[in-house]
């Protein structure tokens, strides 16, 4: 049988493909891989289609026996590598043979790896993807010790090359903006591009919160609730901004200052607790 079971999950993994967009209007987020070029280089180093689904496992480790014989790769954060009891690249297509144990370490640089396996993980679509929701609840559960995957049949060849180019981790971030529907809430939103921020502990699947300088109201009315969309910057009470990601509810009642880059999120899906975020408007 083409199967994984897991033996060691760490803090979060999860099943994660292209996602599931279009029906915000049903009150539905898209979710999917926080960081997609990532998730796009794995399926294609072992032959798969993009929207095949594949783990995206937070920090590590992740320890699993795979019942048949194949190619996996892993992609992302930069994680030490042993599949059959040998080191092995990152960012490149790994023969394994059935019974072969893959061994992630705790990433060194960056957050969030992707795994993935030549036929890509065979859960059941809800409403077209196989995206595991950590808001809604929808799609497979998240992945913990003892759970046996299966894994669809072959449908491509793996990539012939050696290693693939990667973008370097670590370090502080710059996230391009585009400023959002009530920038005019603030006495001065033009702050948020002076100001430096940390990513805080409390940053999550939903929404990436920052601390730093605090923006400022220019009055106290309130808002109903609006829709909010991917990358959206929703300043709360504290004044604080946050930067909802993949699983961002699609309504909220505080202002949006702005919108980052989608180009620039897979930045910010590889940031870890304490890293430094800035801005940049649409004219710099």
């Amino acid at each position: 049988m083409r199967t994984l079971t897991v033996e060691t999950a760490g803090p979060l993994t999860t099943l994660q493909d292209l996602g599931r967009p279009g029906f915000a209007h049903l009150g539905v987020p898209r979710s999917g891989a926080l960081d997609q070029p990532a998730l796009r280089l794995a399926n294609r180093l072992v032959g798969n289609d993009a929207s095949c689904a594949a783990l995206e496992i937070t920090l590590g480790p992740f320890v699993a026996t795979l019942a048949f014989a194949g190619t996996l790769a892993l992609t992302g954060a930069v994680a030490p590598l042993r599949v059959g009891g040998r080191p092995a690249p990152i960012n490149a297509p790994v023969p394994f043979r059935a019974g072969d144990r893959v061994e992630i370490g705790r990433a060194v640089a960056g957050l969030r790896g992707y795994l993935a396996v030549d036929g890509g993980f065979a859960a059941s679509p809800v409403l077209g993807s196989r995206a595991t929701d950590t808001l809604a609840a929808l799609g497979p559960p998240v992945v913990g010790v003892g759970a046996v995957l299966a894994v669809g049949p072959t449908t491509g060849d793996p990539s012939t090359v050696d290693v693939a180019p990667r973008p370097a981790l670590g370090g502080p971030i710059t996230l391009g903006l585009t400023w959002g529907p009530r920038h005019d809430y603030f006495a001065a939103a033009g702050d948020l591009l002076a100001g430096t921020y940390t990513l805080s502990n409390d940053s999550n699947r939903i929404g990436a919160r920052l601390g730093g300088p605090a923006l400022t109201r220019a009055h106290q009315r309130e808002l109903p609730s609006e829709g909010i969309v991917l990358g959206a910057v929703q300043v709360p009470a504290s004044g604080q901004p946050l930067i909802f990601l993949a699983d961002h509810p699609t309504t909220g009642g505080y202002p949006v200052v702005a919108v980052v880059d989608p180009t620039d999120l897979p930045l910010l899906a590889q940031a870890r607790p304490g890293d430094t975020v800035r801005f940049r408007g649409p004219q710099q």
